[in-house]
């Protein structure tokens, strides 16, 4: 037990270890200084020739949102006529998967264009070879590219002295995804590989089994997306049961490399955010923020998992920890920061059923997920905490009598007014799709016993799940759900592009609202930020936003549940 917990600090310290030099290079890569990855510049050349794109000009915030969102819209698209017609792809389709239904082709090209990965199928066997590389490999590049791109902008805007450019969307999306994205990713994929993660385009193979039985055994190109499903905080498994699967993760070391990478970029980009504006101390204080809660949730979920069931104590079991929806080749510990961790960052992948943790535990998991930004997704998960920033000044301000102040910018009206409009908008989509699904649910009997599984408390869990993590473009679930069915897949498609572009535009308008301000000179008056009082004002802001949003309907899930004991 003790060796797994200093296995959960080691992964924790390591990863703030390495992600203070990627930020710093990341830093480099925004501001077009020279890197090492400089010799990708001919093939960014050629892609900025072919689209027709000018990666030097400066574009202002509308400018740069429309390039966003044309070019996602155009990645959609294309995803999901890829996905309907699967079966006319000429190759890499040894075990001849046709087409898929429309609905559910609909649900996946909206989840990993927008970074969130919710899968209601099953990758090995459902989808071809071609679908899981040129499809989902190539969007969760893109996504995750588009979001590291959106965060670029925000940290231009913030630095601006009186100017509404912001630097170009196209050149910082091409940028992190070949120096940045491309380069983790292989050094990762080669780490999985050397484990036995495989890379290869076979069809099914048969298996003789320790009893003598045969199996059909499923392998494919998995490290390669399994490397950028991490990095990019994308989440989407290559097989169905995602990294608790052999394949996608076979040991406790590629487990320890593959929760440093959930972390390593969201960390890093706190970092670049201190490096790009020349304000390091306000970044160490925002990441102290996050780890704080971080580490306070790691522990309740930890502890609930090796306390496990009562219920196991009172039938006189001497071991009552908690190992249902578990790898033992990982333990309690190890799964339970991977669930903080992938619901932190809104990856979604999982390395334990999260459905089989304890209430409370699976109740942080929602926790992390209704905030959204504890290091967060790649640049939205930044983002996201920038909004809950503006608030917390905002009501500082007002506590001390001075007119909010934010790196030298009066935050006025407008500003607060699309922050509070970002901030309901994340409870509006899950409260409202959940109580859609519950009504539904609870009128017709059929649509009940096809969707919940689990009725009672966890089977309010497992709909308030769905949403959320669509919400919060996470993609994990609790899987006692029947979610692949033509409400889930439209509801949850609409929630997730909703609760993706909406969250990157509204904090883009701010800060290109602040840029064109001029900088008001700091006096002895001015809001101090990196001071232990605006921590607390900062981490009470985030608590509150979120127990008066949700916990009436946590106390009807998880709450519940865990008192039903």
């Amino acid at each position: 037990m003790n060796t797994e917990i200093l296995g959960v600090i080691f992964i924790f310290l390591l990863s703030l270890l390495l992600a203070w030099p990627l930020g710093k290079y990341m830093v480099k890569v925004f501001k077009g200084e020279k890197v090492w990855t400089d010799f990708m510049s001919p093939l960014e050349k050629l892609i900025f020739k072919i689209a027709g794109a000018n990666p030097d000009q400066s574009l202002n915030w509308k400018e740069n949102m429309k390039a966003l969102l044309v070019i996602n819209i155009g990645f959609f698209i294309l995803a999901f006529l890829f996905l309907a017609l699967q079966s006319l792809h000429p190759f890499w389709n040894p075990n001849g998967f046709g087409n898929w239904e429309p609905t559910l082709a609909f649900n996946t090209a909206v989840s990993f264009t927008t970074n969130t990965n919710l899968q209601h199928y099953s990758g090995e066997s459902g989808a071809s070879y071609y679908t899981q590389l040129l499809v989902f490999c190539w969007l969760q590049f893109v996504s995750a590219g588009t979001g590291i791109a959106a965060c670029a902008l925000l940290f231009q805007g913030l630095k601006n002295k009186a100017s509404e450019g912001l630097g170009n969307f196209f050149n910082l999306l091409v940028k992190s995804c070949t120096r940045i994205l491309l380069p983790l990713s292989i050094i990762l994929a080669i780490i999985l590989m050397v484990n036995g993660t495989p890379t290869n385009f076979e069809g099914l193979q048969e298996v003789e089994t320790l009893e003598g039985d045969i199996q059909l055994v499923a392998a494919g190109p998995a490290a390669p997306m399994v490397a950028i499903k991490q990095l990019g905080t994308n989440g989407g498994g290559f097989f169905g049961p995602n990294s608790t699967h052999p394949f996608e993760n076979p040991n406790y070391l590629t487990n320890i490399a593959e929760n440093v990478a959930i972390l390593l970029i969201p960390m890093a980009l706190v970092f670049a955010f201190g490096f790009y504006t020349g304000r390091k101390k306000l970044a160490l204080l925002f990441i102290g923020v996050m780890s704080a809660l971080f580490i306070a949730f790691v522990a309740v979920s930890i502890s609930q998992e090796m306390n496990g069931n009562p219920e196991f104590t009172k039938l006189g079991l001497s071991d009552p920890t908690n190992l249902e929806g578990k790898e033992l080749r990982f333990g309690p510990a190890a799964s339970s920061l991977w669930g903080v961790s992938t619901t932190a960052t809104s990856n979604g992948s999982v390395n334990s059923m999260h459905d089989s943790h304890t209430p409370l535990s699976g109740g942080i998991f929602f926790l992390d997920m209704f905030i959204n930004a504890i290091y967060g997704g790649v640049g939205v998960g930044f983002i996201n905490f920038f909004v809950f920033v503006i608030v917390a000044v905002f009501i500082a301000g007002l506590m001390i009598g001075r007119t909010p102040e934010f790196m030298g910018k009066k935050i006025e009206a407008r500003e607060v007014k699309i922050a509070a409009l970002i901030i309901i908008l994340h409870p509006f989509l899950i409260l409202v799709g959940t109580a859609i699904s519950s009504y539904l649910s609870a009128t017709d009997q059929s649509l009940a016993s096809e969707w919940i599984h689990n009725p009672g408390y966890h089977g309010l869990s497992e709909m308030l799940y769905e949403f959320t993590s669509s919400s919060a473009n996470n993609g994990s679930g609790f899987e006692g759900l029947g979610d692949d069915t033509p409400f889930w897949n439209i509801m949850n498609g609409i929630v997730m592009l909703l609760g993706r572009f909406l969250p990157i535009i509204g904090p883009l308008a701010i800060v290109g609202s602040l840029a064109i301000k001029k900088s008001v000179p700091e006096s002895a008056g001015s809001l101090q930020l990196e001071t232990p009082a605006f921590a607390a004002v900062l981490i009470s802001v985030i608590l509150i936003v979120a127990a008066l949003a949700f916990f009436p309907v946590m106390a009807l899930g998880p709450i519940a549940e865990f008192f039903s004991f």
